[in-house]
């Protein structure tokens, strides 16, 4: 009986070689970077540590278990949830499939909150954020902003266990609710209210890419009405339950800006502008309740 042929003893160079041939013919086109992230990850490193060692060989062990988050990244799974974390406003922020991972749009969300909460007449501003997922909106304005007073809802009980360890991890004051957007709450006490909430018209989702469609959650991605069914909702309920001069900011769909500051019209709210983000895409907008 032939004796088994030990695997080859390689460096870390020739590993992350391997890997990034592999990401190049990936069809979803993956960033050849996160060769060196998921092998960071295993050895406990940062990019550049992986980087200035790739002379060293790669232990067994590692090398098993850096295949198996290369085999599972080759699947279209997202390096985010591979790693477990997203950076968001230069906080790790824990994310999995239990909740969509933050996105760099979504900053323009808090600046124009934190803005927004320099003009608030209230000592200790009250401030909702209506479909928290992983607690990136809530978390970084109660530490940014730490005389606000945050609340934080959403539907899904599961997301909203990941928000709350987020919270924790991160040393930020909030309060966690399960909720259907603002249903038990009481709106008139709140001076601003955000929201990234779901926005995708479920007909769009053959454009999507795979990474997003086949493993984020679809509760916090997509909304019927062409994408403006939860929006829409939202609107009528802080419309109707806002108190004079609080706001409502909402980020939104790359083409839905105009409709939605019609909708917020039609329900009594008042457009204070939109927010273009980094690809000039009109992207948060800026309601108030009129006095």
């Amino acid at each position: 009986m032939p004796t088994p042929v030990p695997p080859p003893v390689l460096t870390i160079d020739q590993t992350l070689a391997r890997a990034r041939r592999r990401l190049a013919a990936a069809p979803f086109a993956p960033s050849l970077r996160e060769a060196a992230l998921l092998l960071g990850h295993v050895l406990g490193w940062n990019e550049a540590r992986v980087m200035a060692r790739g002379d060293e060989t790669l232990a067994a062990d590692a090398r098993r278990r850096f295949q198996t988050l290369l085999e599972r990244r080759l699947t279209g799974e997202p390096v985010a949830y591979l790693l477990g974390e997203r950076e968001f406003y230069g906080r790790p922020f824990r994310v999995d499939r239990r909740v969509l991972i933050p996105r760099p749009e979504t900053e323009h969300l808090v600046e124009e909150a934190l803005a927004a909460l320099v003009g608030v007449e209230a000592a200790r501003p009250r401030v909702l954020d209506v479909g928290t997922g992983s607690g990136c909106l809530a978390v970084t304005l109660a530490l940014e902003a730490p005389a606000a007073r945050v609340t934080a809802c959403d539907l899904s009980p599961a997301a909203l266990a990941v928000a709350a360890g987020n919270a924790r991890r991160l040393g930020a004051e909030a309060r966690f609710l399960a909720a259907d957007l603002t249903a038990p709450l009481r709106l008139h006490r709140f001076d601003l209210v955000v929201s990234n909430p779901p926005y995708v018209d479920p007909a769009a989702a053959p454009e999507l890419s795979p990474e997003v469609v086949n493993h984020e959650p679809a509760l916090a991605l997509f909304a019927d009405a062409g994408g403006r069914a939860v929006i829409r909702r939202l609107l009528e309920a802080c419309g109707a339950g806002l108190a004079p001069g609080a706001r409502l900011f909402l980020e939104v769909g790359h083409d839905q800006a105009a409709a939605i500051t019609e909708l917020a019209a039609a329900s009594g709210l008042q457009s204070e502008g939109v927010t273009r983000d980094y690809a000039g895409i009109p992207r948060v907008v800026r309601l108030r309740r009129p006095r």
